[in-house]
């Protein structure tokens, strides 16, 4: 079964916020064992709408619309599909309903609000359980197009909770069988030389993605079809023995929320002192939730004045060696341990860039130390030269530092 994405909205096409929906919505498809053939993002035109999905339609089976449902003027995909599929708006109450269920608590009904439970007539209904627009599920003749809310967290949702199922139900699709890996010391060029061998001698209908990330590639090996399980148990068994220790986990997992279950199970707490990292180490760990239960705080000691006083760095440490240097990245990571009161830290210190590097110090060296109870490693990395890629590569690979720690 083939499926097509479309993005509706001019605040996208001219870059005021990005299109995440597509992605996401590819990669759930994906996994429910349709083939997404195309995304597109097109502005509200009630034409280029229509003549989008006139294109789509010759070529796929599924159109999932995203946007340009809500209760302003400029949204105009409810009443362009009206005269695309040569129709008018009704009233429905049971949309009412809805909409008056999600908003009481938080606002009271207007007229705008209220007008949107005007729908295409024919149309089949879904309630949107936590909005106000209503997605509407058109069936043409064998195909289906789906108009659902542009709002990232509506959309998820009802995709998850109502139109996978749904499509499922109608179409049942030969599921996708995957195994992920997150792979660690190597590049994904790297990586992908050492899998060569491998992955040109995969049976026809196996694919092997890599999705990198700083400090890490995710491998993904897949498969259509519940028949040939056995196959990909084979094939794993062959990617393992040529990883080794290299895997760090057989699963799609952030190396977030994987520290945060080590530290969960181990019952330890910890804290961060950041410096070049600028408090992201913890905006990550606390982005889990549960992380309460073992993340304790943060020091963001951007300033030297502020590794002395806070973090009691040593000021002749400072004055000899440098903010960057091994020694105030370890009392920097002890200095966390003390004040937070806590079993882990992480320390982060270094030249992110773009300026300030020296022949010494170029741009992208920062030092990382991790502490576990009494013990700590220290380790300096030469990263790279963009600031907001430093702060992530080192945001990961100060985290898998602390987990290689932990075993």
């Amino acid at each position: 079964m083939k499926a097509a994405i479309v993005t509706i909205g001019d605040e996208i096409l001219i870059g005021q916020i990005v299109d995440t929906n597509s992605a996401w919505m590819a990669h759930k498809l994906t996994l429910s064992g349709f083939e997404v053939e195309e995304m597109q993002s097109i502005g509200d035109n009630a034409q280029q709408i229509k003549d989008t999905l006139d294109d789509l339609f010759a070529r796929v089976d599924v159109i999932l619309m995203t946007g340009g449902l809500g209760p302003t003027k400029d949204d105009i995909t409810k009443k362009t599909l009206c005269e695309y599929f040569n129709t008018t708006l009704v009233f429905d109450n049971s949309v009412l309903d809805n909409i008056s269920n999600v908003i009481s608590h938080f606002t009271t009904l207007n007229e705008l609000t209220r007008n949107q439970a005007y729908v295409p007539e024919g149309c089949t209904v879904v309630q949107n359980r936590v909005g106000t627009a209503p997605i509407t599920w058109f069936d043409c003749k064998d195909k289906v197009l789906v108009s659902m809310p542009g709002v990232p967290y509506e959309m998820k949702y009802v995709m998850e909770n109502e139109i996978l199922p749904r499509l499922q139900a109608k179409y049942d699709p030969e599921a996708y069988l995957k195994r992920v890996f997150v792979v660690k010391g190597y590049t994904e060029s790297g990586l992908a030389i050492h899998l060569t061998e491998f992955e040109d001698n995969l049976p026809a209908g196996f694919g092997l993605a890599y999705l990198p990330s700083p400090g890490l590639v995710k491998l993904r090996l897949f498969v259509r079809g519940e028949h040939r399980l056995a196959e990909l148990e084979v094939q794993e068994r062959k990617l393992k023995n040529l990883l080794g220790d290299a895997i760090l986990v057989e699963r799609d997992i952030a190396v977030e929320r994987l520290l945060g279950e080590r530290l969960f199970e181990k019952g330890l707490t910890i804290g961060t002192a950041e410096s070049c990292t600028g408090g992201n180490i913890a905006h990550l760990i606390t982005l889990i939730p549960g992380s309460s239960h073992y993340f304790k705080g943060s020091v963001v000691s951007y300033a030297n004045e502020e590794k002395v006083n806070i973090l009691q760095v040593p000021a002749n440490a400072l004055a000899q060696y440098g903010a960057v240097s091994e020694i105030v990245a370890v009392e920097m990571a002890k200095g966390a341990q003390r004040v937070l009161n806590v079993d882990c830290s992480i320390s982060t210190t270094g030249i992110a860039g773009p300026d300030g590097g020296t022949n010494e110090k170029p741009v992208g060296t920062v030092w990382i130390c991790t502490t576990y109870k009494d013990s700590h490693v220290v380790r300096k990395y030469q990263l790279g030269k963009y600031r907001e890629a430093n702060i992530t590569r080192a945001s990961n690979v100060a985290m898998l530092q602390l987990l290689e720690m932990l075993g």
